[in-house]
């Protein structure tokens, strides 16, 4: 699985104004319903804070992989931001985070969201590109850092 393959330059967004967990998750179920029409943005959200009510998907190291399951949707569509101050998430090492990668899968394709989670984990785990994605300025260059 490529980034690129999930991940369109419109639902990322780089430096943004994040003051809390639920205003992250906001902005990301905001974003997905711009390119989702179909699908609510309420409804958006509440997966992904069902899933978040479960356990934090802060994975340590300023990144948190919130993502959420839905019944209406026909592929994983990812979402990405940064914001411009870490925020606190609750995440496995205690430390804020700044990186979220967000993804959305079909309801029907659970085998598929493990696999997808465990490539942007292993993308996310090389230095190189956190630093270059820290570093980005704009959304296209957030973008180009990540695929």
């Amino acid at each position: 699985m490529e980034i690129k393959d999930i991940l369109h330059p419109d639902c990322t967004l780089c430096t943004v104004q994040g003051t809390s967990k639920k205003r992250v998750l906001e902005l990301i179920s905001q974003i997905a319903n711009q390119y989702l029409m179909d699908i609510d943005q309420a409804t958006i959200l509440s997966s992904l804070t069902c899933r978040e009510k479960m356990g934090s998907t802060g994975i340590g190291n300023g990144i948190a992989l919130p993502h959420g399951r839905l019944h209406d949707l026909e592929n994983v569509v990812a979402i990405l931001v940064t914001s411009e101050k870490p925020i606190d998430y609750d995440a496995i090492d205690n430390a804020p985070v700044d990186i979220f990668f967000a993804i959305l899968v079909p309801e029907n394709k659970a085998s598929e969201h493990l696999g997808t989670l465990s490539a942007i984990a292993t993308k996310l785990n090389n230095k190189s590109t956190l630093s270059l994605m820290r570093k980005a300025k704009t959304d296209q260059e957030l973008f180009e850092a990540i695929s």
